[in-house]
């Protein structure tokens, strides 16, 4: 298979997306509170290079996806109960679409091939 297939594209676009956006939105913050502004920085960089590595067959990104929404699930508990429900309805809705047959099998072959 070499073509990419839509689920991974669209999942790749969306963690690029989010992380470029995040961060955007967050570095102003730095002066703020510098500490806890870093880390938040380093969790949206991992969102983009999350979506690169998705697009560049890397397998193993499927599962730093998982956890990188499974993450703001355990945060956003903190916050409110919508909150929480929205990124257990993304986390769902990634892992199906990251688990399709297709994006399995888009994972299996080797990128020479």
């Amino acid at each position: 298979m070499k073509k990419r297939p839509i689920p991974i594209i669209i999942v790749s676009v969306l963690f690029i997306l989010v992380g470029c956006t995040g961060f955007a939105y967050h570095v102003k913050e730095l002066s703020d509170e510098p500490y806890e502004t870093i880390w938040v920085l380093f969790v949206e960089i991992l969102a983009v290079a999350c979506g690169i590595l998705l697009l560049f067959r890397v397998g193993r990104a499927r599962w730093l996806a998982i956890a990188w929404l499974l993450y703001h699930v355990i945060i956003s508990a903190f916050n409110s109960t919508s909150e929480m429900t929205a990124h257990i309805a993304f986390l769902v809705i990634v892992s199906v679409l990251l688990f399709l047959p297709v994006s399995t099998t888009y994972f299996k072959v080797k990128a020479g091939t």
